[in-house]
């Protein structure tokens, strides 16, 4: 996809790869709508996007929230007007300290779902519609290694990442020939508050960059060859 010109929603855009991505894109020329759920990083965030000449606007919004998904893609139609790709980065860990699946609580399990794998699905229903109409359209899925991997203590996340590495392959599967893509990427591990909370001894100097792990996920929302549905890991810009 050129990005010029096109209106990209990043969830989870205020802070780590999602602000990163908002950078990325913004020097591609897209016009971003960033969703995330505190306001404060999120307007500082548009703030510094502005001043560096983007177009960028801020929405405060929880996307594990039933009722705030649909009044919140209404609110950037208004905006931007019809969508034309969406990045689904937010998402949470649940509780930290990290704890394994016997010492965690039900409703925890049900709220990283809610974040990590309904809100998405519940965002891309309510957008997919006039990619549909106009025969194009991108989503894009952030994943995980712990999607494939069973690392133990990561039983909530792990289990949301690798729900929606399938959704995405459904989606993919059932909109074949229609324009709409899919496509899933591994991030890997970055220097990131997230990461930091899930694991506090990690030495920052092993781990990527949000900034440079953003430029290749850019790289690969540009790359039409990749099919439809695959899942590619930012680092090594192969799919699996």
């Amino acid at each position: 996809m050129d990005l010029a010109g096109k209106n990209v929603i990043i969830t989870g855009g205020s802070a780590g790869l999602g602000r990163a991505l908002a950078f990325a894109l913004a020097r591609r020329g897209a016009r971003l709508a960033l969703v995330a759920r505190g306001r404060a990083a999120l307007d500082a965030t548009v703030a510094a996007l502005r001043a560096e000449g983007a177009v960028a606007h801020a929405f405060p919004a929880d996307v594990g929230d039933k009722d705030a998904v649909y009044a919140l893609t209404g609110a950037i139609g208004a905006v931007l007007g019809d969508v034309d790709a969406v990045v689904h980065d937010a998402s949470t860990l649940g509780p930290t300290p990290l704890r394994v699946l016997g010492d965690t609580a039900c409703e925890d399990l049900e709220r990283v779902l809610a974040v990590n794998v309904v809100g998405p699905f519940r965002l891309t229903k309510a957008l997919i519609g006039p990619m549909l109409v106009r025969g194009a359209g991108l989503v894009v899925h952030v994943s995980s290694d712990a999607a494939v991997e069973a690392y133990p203590g990561w039983g909530p996340y792990g289990a949301s990442k690798a729900a929606l590495d399938h959704l995405s392959r459904i989606w993919a599967a059932e909109l074949d020939g229609t324009g709409v893509r899919f496509l899933g990427v591994d991030p890997g591990e970055m220097d990131t508050a997230m990461h930091a909370a899930a694991i506090p001894d990690a030495d920052p100097a092993t781990l990527a960059r949000p900034a440079d792990v953003a430029e290749a996920v850019a790289r690969l929302m540009e790359d039409a060859a990749i099919p439809s549905g695959a899942r590619v890991a930012a680092s090594l810009g192969g799919a699996s």
